[in-house]
């Protein structure tokens, strides 16, 4: 994608969501912005003062009645001029006035420019400009406020001074590598290996802010597996809150895949009720089984049912599993929920050792719900989560991974070896990577670093 493609254009764009509204704002931005909306309500408008208006086509007809207010650059949203016609928000009258904008003079703004704009305005950086399409899509209270903190730049700050960091000691082992005349012996510097750990500590803790902040955008994926009958269905109601499965004795009678989407204290859930695991000769339940399999590959985490009042009750957990070891992905995270503990008078408790950890609970009265509750907040990360996370993607993840990775490749060569030009090579490739993640980054501004940071040329 070529970003600089058609920036000097004016474009527009409807900036109120779809459908019926009382007001309704039409946005324009680029260095035709204030004459078409000069030429549309005959108003020279003062900076970031509204305006009463009477909005016209270009027969002079009026359209509505509404407020103009205009932000010069590069004090506004884009950097560029920006214009803002609000009018009434009806759908038909919005796309009318829009079209006249484009009349005059605009063109269509393409899905998310003017953000784009921003960006490369250098207005917002990347994090902050998918922040605004995380904050608008935000699905729990949660969500929206750690996507306002992205927004906020409570991310990037982090990330540009882990940056700075990693800038200023591969600044130090490159000058080692090309001018040895400088005598510059970086393994004989204590710190350098104390600053390279820290950094390495660093990326390790906001990459674990990531990962739940990932989780908070887009959910941790739950699927439900087990035996038939075991009461896959009736867990699913419980978390879900309503008869969301229907739930008979009789084995079987979950066939296809059931859906849910719930929330527990802003953590987003995806849950997917499977049909039961077992050999059946029947095509329709084993299309059923095969769908399940599928489901377990791609989960976050899988919820192993039993029915706790059988003689499953006397196995222990490890051998449970081993028995479901076709069935189920070996990557997955797997909790054992022991079902049906009523039934046995049982009481509802949590279990937990480096193995798996087992939950008993009633999935027909409630009992144990809240464990299992507070266990998957565990399980996302959430129940440490800090006021101050922020919103992250999958791809902000993998970078910090990658990230990380080459750090630890660092250490190593600096422990083991002390090979300058493998250190610096380890250390370009975290650079590049924490880098991509706000996009602010390129190897033009090291040479920048080194030549204003050291006095290469005494």
């Amino acid at each position: 994608m070529n970003l600089s493609v058609g920036v000097n254009d004016t474009i527009a764009a409807i900036a109120t969501g779809p459908g019926a509204g009382g007001v309704g704002i039409i946005r324009l931005s680029g260095p035709q912005a204030f004459s078409v909306a000069h030429t549309m309500t005959g108003i020279a408008a003062n900076p970031r003062q509204a305006h009463y208006a009477q909005i016209r086509d270009h027969q002079q007809e009026i359209l509505d009645q509404g407020l103009l207010i205009q932000f010069p650059g590069p004090n506004s949203f884009t950097g560029e001029d920006v214009a803002e016609l609000h009018c009434h928000g009806g759908p038909v009258l919005l796309r009318t006035i829009l079209r006249e904008c484009i009349n005059f003079g605009a063109r269509q703004a393409a899905p998310g420019e003017f953000s784009q704009r921003a960006f490369l305005n250098n207005k917002i950086d990347l994090v902050q400009a998918e922040a605004i399409a995380d904050l608008i899509s935000s699905s729990t209270e949660a969500a929206a406020r750690s996507a306002s903190r992205s927004l906020s730049g409570a991310f990037s700050t982090q990330v540009d001074d882990l940056l700075a960091q990693l800038i200023r000691l591969r600044v130090f082992v490159e000058a080692a590598i090309d001018f040895p005349e400088e005598e510059i012996d970086f393994i004989a510097e204590s710190d350098v290996l104390e600053r390279l750990e820290a950094i390495e500590a660093s990326i390790a803790k906001l990459l674990r802010s990531a990962r739940r902040g990932r989780t908070l955008r887009d959910g941790l994926k739950l699927v439900i597996a087990g035996a038939p009958n075991a009461g896959k269905s009736s867990l699913l109601n419980q978390l879900a809150e309503q008869d969301t499965a229907i739930v008979t004795d009789i084995p079987g009678t979950t066939r296809d895949l059931l859906r849910e989407y719930i929330q527990i204290d802003g953590l987003p859930l995806h849950i997917v009720d499977t049909a039961g695991l077992r050999n059946s000769a029947d095509a329709i339940e084993q299309e059923g089984i095969r769908r399940a399999r599928t489901e377990m590959l791609s989960a976050d985490h899988i919820l192993l049912v039993i029915d706790n009042s059988a003689d499953a009750a006397v196995l222990d957990a490890p051998s449970l599993i081993s028995s479901y070891k076709d069935d189920l992905p070996p990557a997955v995270p797997i909790t054992l929920i022991r079902n049906k503990c009523d039934l046995n008078q049982t009481p509802a408790s949590l279990a937990a050792n480096d193995a798996v950890t087992e939950i008993c609970l009633s999935a027909r009265n409630g009992d144990g719900i809240d464990l299992l509750r507070k266990h998957l907040q565990a399980t996302a990360g959430m129940a440490d989560s800090e006021s101050s996370d922020f919103s992250a993607r999958e791809r902000h993840v993998l970078a910090l991974e990658d990230c990380a990775e080459h750090l630890r490749q660092g250490l190593f060569q600096l422990k083991q070896h002390g090979a300058a030009e493998l250190i610096a090579e380890d250390l370009r490739y975290a650079q590049d990577s924490l880098g991509s993640i706000t996009g602010t980054f390129s190897s033009d501004e090291l040479l920048g670093e080194i030549f204003s940071n050291f006095c290469i040329g005494k």
